[in-house]
């Protein structure tokens, strides 16, 4: 009887002492499996793609390191601003700004909602002929047609540019094509400046004056 009851007590000492062994071992295992689950979700992420990295969201392209880096003509004081108003606090603009006025479409544009603009520079400008810029700026009914032809009635992004063909509050179609942060409109007038913010548009600032269709 004695004998029996040793037998049954290092039955449970060796049952307690193995308990705690194998516990540990069932959690290590469940750890590294978890772990390695972890790490094989992880890896099957896809890897961003270069426009994510680079945030095609903000403003990009070559001409943007002439814009104030503060004040009414930054990109930050822009967007509180309508496109007409946000435009004549960029001195690279003061050409556009000018024809716009003369056009009387200062409040047409700022009144409009949700637009694109694809904005001339003051170089763009001076590549037409003065006489015929001239002639343009006397002409209103030429100048609105010229400058409503810069107006898509629609926020545009970069994304939509690849490959685009949008009519334009002058009743023409432009077209844009390029990739990451290169495009040109028109297969010509290429932008310098692109997805700039302002209150009620989405501007693109180009290096060539676009001429609609006779």
């Amino acid at each position: 009887m004695n004998t029996l009851r040793f037998r049954r007590a290092a039955i449970a000492v060796s049952a307690a002492a193995v308990l705690p062994l194998a516990l540990t071992a069932c959690s290590s295992d469940a750890k590294d499996s978890a772990s390695g689950s972890t790490a094989s979700a992880a890896s099957s992420e896809p890897a961003a793609s270069p426009d994510e990295a680079m945030g095609t969201d903000k403003p990009f392209g070559p001409g943007c390191a002439s814009v104030p880096a503060d004040g009414a003509g930054s990109f930050d004081g822009m967007a509180q601003d309508p496109v007409a108003t946000a435009a004549s606090n960029n001195p690279d603009l003061s050409t556009l700004v000018t024809a716009v006025k003369q056009a009387g479409l200062v409040d047409t544009l700022n009144n409009a909602q949700n637009i694109t603009v694809f904005a001339p520079t003051n170089d763009a400008f001076a590549k037409v002929p003065k006489a015929d810029l001239d002639a343009l700026l006397a002409d209103k009914a030429a100048l609105t047609k010229v400058l409503t032809y810069h107006v898509v009635g629609e926020k545009l992004t970069p994304k939509q540019l690849e490959k685009g063909s949008f009519d334009t509050l002058e009743k023409s179609k432009l077209t844009t094509a390029g990739s990451g942060v290169d495009y040109t409109v028109n297969d010509s007038s290429k932008v310098v400046c692109g997805n700039v913010p302002t209150a009620n548009a989405t501007v693109y600032i180009v290096d060539s004056v676009l001429m609609p269709p006779k």
